[in-house]
């Protein structure tokens, strides 16, 4: 889309809600600024790369929603993007942490300096604090992530995981913006570093500090600007915009033509409690979109466990309308399009499914 060239052109670049933060069992430490594109939700082409309006509309278009709650989450952001401060975000894996710490650094004075993002779960620990912090005393090492973000912003996936050597080298960067770039106790210089740190975590911090597995003085310097981002459960309005917007992209990823969604399957969205929030949204409509027969996903493409939780209740909510067209669409699928088998399972004659199929497109 034209919005994602603009921004990529100007270096804005940001991860996505279906980044996934697995690495492979062989890790390798890598200095390089691993950077994907955002999911744009916004069509309209910006005119003018230098209009700074126009960026910081396509940025914030990045964070689809609808939900009150939310939209006031990054309308928020873009005051907080401002300052230097420390952010500690919270919320559920899958939730959209991630691409809203790209967003606070893409809307703020360090746009244009490194974006470094570094999963410390999915590091080894005995690598951990030489990936983050280098070792100068080993030659062909390293200098470390955290020096790699000079000037620019350090997100800090999964902190709580961080150990209590490099908890205490946090600290000391946070304080004195500087850290000894040595391990294990042996004394070298200390290497200055100014990066804003964005800490995101799924976990409790104030029960960690409770169990002395963080360090307290470590949590408060973190949680300057506290950010919560609510679970997609909690923010059923958004689901049916994420929805259009990963469709979308899926159509252009793999040149198919224009996706949409059976009014049944969004309702069965709409009535889902997304355990894994809007990465399991975009994987499913994924998976639904390769398996489906045209066009048009229906519930039956959705996967069994999320059309068993489309309850009674949930049916409810769709017309009447929909719901037959819905019914008539599973009980054709049932009998491979058999239309007299259909028709006697339905309760109504051959004809009437001719002229109800033609009526709703079930062709």
């Amino acid at each position: 889309m034209e919005v994602g060239k603009t921004l990529r052109a100007n270096g804005a670049h940001g991860p996505s809600y279906s980044e996934t933060s697995s690495r492979p069992a062989s890790y390798v430490p890598s200095t390089k600024d691993e950077r994907s594109q955002p999911p744009f939700a916004a069509e309209e082409t910006v005119t003018s790369a230098s209009a700074p309006l126009d960026r910081e509309h396509a940025i914030l278009r990045a964070w689809i929603a609808a939900d009150s709650a939310t939209a006031q989450l990054i309308q928020e952001a873009r005051s907080i993007a401002r300052t230097s401060s420390a952010v500690l975000i919270r919320g559920e894996n899958g939730a959209g942490k991630s691409l809203l710490a790209w967003i606070l650094h893409a809307l703020g004075p360090r746009a244009n300096c490194p974006f470094i993002s570094v999963d410390c779960a999915s590091i080894p620990q005995d690598l951990l604090e030489t990936e983050l912090f280098g070792d100068e005393l080993n030659a062909g090492t390293q200098s470390g992530r955290l020096k790699s973000a000079a000037g620019g912003t350090a997100v800090l996936d999964n902190v709580e995981t961080l150990t209590i050597a490099a908890q205490a080298k946090l600290l000391r960067l946070m304080e004195d913006r500087r850290f000894d770039a040595g391990l294990n106790g042996r004394a070298v210089s200390p290497a200055p570093v100014d990066a804003r740190i964005i800490a995101l975590t799924s976990r409790n911090l104030d029960e960690a500090v409770a169990r002395r597995t963080f360090r307290e003085d470590l949590y408060y310097r973190l949680n300057v600007i506290p950010i919560m981002v609510p679970a997609l459960r909690e923010r059923p309005s958004d689901i049916r915009p994420l929805a259009g917007a990963f469709l979308r992209q899926l159509a252009a990823t793999n040149r198919l033509p224009r996706l949409t969604l059976d009014p049944s399957a969004l309702a069965a969205l709409e009535s889902y409690s997304f355990p894994g929030n809007v990465r399991e949204l975009r994987h499913l409509l994924d998976r639904a979109a390769r398996s489906a027969s045209g066009a048009d996903i229906q519930l039956k493409d959705l996967p069994p466990q999320l059309r068993e939780s489309f309850s009674g209740a949930a049916r409810s909510k769709i017309s009447l309308e929909e719901l037959e067209r819905a019914y008539i669409s599973e009980v054709l699928d049932h009998t491979r399009g058999k239309k007299t088998m259909a028709a006697k399972i339905l309760g109504i004659s051959r004809k009437t499914l001719l002229e109800k199929r033609k009526r709703y497109g079930l062709n």
